[in-house]
């Protein structure tokens, strides 16, 4: 009986939909294994069709065409190691989220996931029926088990799995980042070994999908729960994992620890691929966006340098009377650090154009808020023209307190195609423009140092559409806008835990009455990547009509 097992881990970056993609990285992830002698090569959950595909998979077209993907790759990668993969499969009337085990040129077994997940941002139930529990697959003389990302989180598939003969458990996963995840993966893992006793090797997939970032961070465990491998975060990998028969049975050979990085490091690293890939995937390789000399503009200007080099960013400054010169100076100075490119649109004639034809239908009325808005929506009109005219992808620059608050003005300055910062909170702005001049790393593109000036970090922040004006003038300082938000928001609290936290009750009211009359903005605005379990979008699911407030 063989004494040693070698298992090759493709923590790799499938796009959704690529089919003849998404095999061809496995198929390179079977060479490479079949080269070390391997004797399985493994890939992530979903991978041939990348995840979350959502309601493409339940396409008959679709369907046939993956499985006949999978028939080729069975037929391409029939003389070497077995090879797992995840995709969705159809038996009979029923669809499944499956890991297919090829071998020999064939589908020789498969797993069928048990636990659909249904919460945040996975809506499984709905798409897949679930599969039975069952029992683990033989690769030569090794029994392995493979639940399927959620069925890892519950205890009866992986006992199931014990009892069943599985000799070591491989956990393929398409687990997207939110803040601090890591831990929760870890502490589940830990506890199935301690349950089953078991090694276990959790593989995860890395790059971005619409909102979601999947950040790899693969690792394994041995029983006694001792961390025997763990692959770097956000980083593509393919890793061999040797497994040497003991008295006591299969044991994970000690690798490579990559370390991780702090969450403040985590969460820039997941906004610049998510830039990377959102641009990548969709086809766009150059990207826009208005940079007004306020902090929001200047921080998603360099993570779009970060994800793209400064070659492929283009800022424009379009200013109006009520611009400031210092404003003027900080976005031509935050460009010029950035190394990219810079225009200068003032927005005067246009809008006196624009004032002058409403005048007609204005008359009567003082000027207030509409003309104001004429500027953000003039802004983005320019804006748009020149994402058409040069093929650039034109990224919005609204932070989640704004988002939160709807302070943002709809077809101006929340025009856009992609929202980086759309899930940080105006106070996270300000911290990461401060990690971000203090830290450089090789996966960045911009330059090192201090990119963004201290005082576009230190001024207080406006919209400057009308003289002198201050966010503060239509909102609480942003700490404690944030505070509340944050109870809110992210903990679906209520107003009185915004009272018991010390802050005044009408004011906490008057914030969820922007949050519940924003969501229509909310809406209509721009995909944004998804760093906390109460992002906007599939995190937060509420109605646009929505007459109820918290009673108390």
């Amino acid at each position: 009986m063989a004494d040693r097992f070698r298992i090759t881990l493709g923590q790799l970056n499938p796009t959704v939909g690529d089919l003849k993609g998404n095999a061809a990285l496995a198929r390179n992830a079977w060479e490479v294994g079949r080269d070390a002698g391997a004797d399985l090569v493994a890939l992530p959950e979903m991978f041939v069709t990348g995840y979350n595909a959502q309601d493409l998979v339940m396409r008959r077209a679709f369907q046939l065409d993956v499985a006949a993907h999978i028939e080729q790759l069975a037929r391409d990668c029939a003389e070497g190691p077995a090879l797992a993969i995840g995709a969705p499969w159809v038996e009979g009337t029923k669809l499944y989220n499956a890991y297919l085990i090829l071998k020999g040129g064939r589908i020789a077994s498969q797993v069928l996931k048990h636990h659909l997940p249904n919460e945040t941002v996975f809506d499984e139930v709905r798409i897949f029926d679930a599969g039975p529990m069952g029992g683990p697959y033989s690769i030569g003389n090794s029994r392995v088990g493979s639940p399927i990302c959620e069925d890892a989180w519950h205890e009866d598939v992986t006992e199931t799995l014990a009892e069943t003969g599985a000799e070591f458990l491989l956990v393929p996963n398409g687990s997207p980042y939110y803040r601090d995840k890591f831990e929760t993966r870890l502490n589940h893992m830990v506890a199935r070994v301690v349950e089953t006793e078991l090694p276990l090797i959790y593989l995860n997939m890395v790059g971005g999908q619409d909102d979601q970032v999947f950040d790899g961070a693969s690792f394994a465990l041995n029983p006694g729960s001792h961390l025997a491998m763990q692959l770097p975060v956000l980083a593509e990998t393919i890793a061999h994992v040797d497994l040497e028969r003991s008295p006591d049975g299969w044991r994970i050979v000690e690798g490579e620890k990559a370390a991780h990085p702090d969450a403040w490091e985590q969460d820039y690293r997941v906004m610049v691929q998510s830039v990377r890939d959102y641009m990548r995937k969709t086809g766009f390789s150059k990207a826009l966006l208005g940079l007004s000399g306020g902090v929001d503009s200047a921080i998603v200007a360099t993570i779009a340098v970060d994800a793209l080099g400064a070659e492929n960013v283009r800022c424009v400054m379009l200013p109006s009377e009520y611009t400031s010169t210092t404003s003027l100076e900080d976005a031509e100075a935050v460009a010029r650090a950035l190394g990219c490119r810079y225009d200068y649109v003032s927005i005067a004639e246009g809008r006196a154009a624009i004032t002058k034809t409403l005048a007609p239908v204005f008359e009567g009325f003082a000027p207030g808020l509409a003309e104001e808005n004429i500027q953000s929506r003039l802004r983005g009109l320019l804006l748009m023209a020149m994402s058409n005219k040069f093929g650039e992808m034109l990224l919005t620059t609204g932070n989640k307190s704004e988002v939160a608050v709807g302070y943002a003005t709809i077809y101006g300055d929340m025009a856009g195609g992609y929202n980086p910062i759309k899930d940080l909170y105006k106070t996270r702005v300000f911290e990461t423009c401060r990690w971000r001049n203090a830290n450089h790393r090789d996966w960045m593109k911009g330059p090192g140092g201090e990119v963004i000036p201290v005082r576009v970090i230190e001024k207080p922040p406006s919209a400057e559409l009308r003289q002198d004006q201050k966010d503060s003038d239509s909102l609480p300082d942003y700490p404690d806008l944030d505070a509340m938000l944050e109870i809110l928001v992210d903990r679906a609290g209520s107003i009185e835990d915004c009272v018991a936290a010390g802050f005044d009750r009408d004011v906490a009211k008057k914030v969820e009455h922007l949050i519940y009359i924003s969501e229509y903005k909310r809406f209509q605005s721009a995909p944004g990547v998804r760093l906390t379990k109460g992002a906007f979008w599939l995190d937060r699911r509420y109605p646009i009509v929505n007459r109820w407030r918290d009673p108390s």
